[in-house]
């Protein structure tokens, strides 16, 4: 049977602030993120299947990437955990219940890569990640490809 490729889309509102950075963005600012996920698979087969005939249900992958980006993320401030700011890291993270510290710095480049690995460890061993595409503004994103990470 043919490979088909499923994908879909996300949204979430996250704010974060590239420390050390030389422009605008190292100050705290929010984008209304956009995230496309395309896996590849071939269709279940087994007629006796409740998913006959789907290479992944589409509830099955919201239920991940929600659990692993959407819940995580969204009404976030994401910054980067530089040690040289452990003090004020601390008292955001006792003043805001959703800041979250990462160990590099949250581009959107970095950020799909992560996003990218985590969400390919969850999907089901017959599904595969194919490519995912993290839109930042309307016209400014960053894409991922397997085939350029084997």
């Amino acid at each position: 049977m043919a490979k088909i490729r499923l994908t879909k889309e996300f949204g979430f509102e996250m704010a974060h602030a590239l420390e050390g950075y030389d422009g605008a963005c190292r100050h705290i600012h929010g984008h209304s993120y956009r995230l496309f996920v395309t896996v590849i698979g071939v269709p279940n087969e087994n007629a006796d299947d409740p998913k006959y005939g789907m290479v992944v249900d589409f509830g099955d992958l919201k239920k991940i990437v929600n659990r692993l980006v959407v819940e995580r993320y969204d009404h976030a401030l994401v910054l980067r955990a530089a040690e040289n700011k452990a003090a004020l890291l601390k008292e955001l993270q006792h003043a805001f219940s959703k800041v979250v510290l990462t160990d590099y710095q949250p581009t959107c480049e970095n950020m799909i890569a992560r996003f990218a690995e985590e969400i390919a460890r969850e999907l089901p061993a017959q599904v595969r990640l194919h490519h995912i595409k993290l839109h930042e503004t309307a016209t400014s994103f960053a894409e991922w490809y397997a085939e350029d990470n084997e």
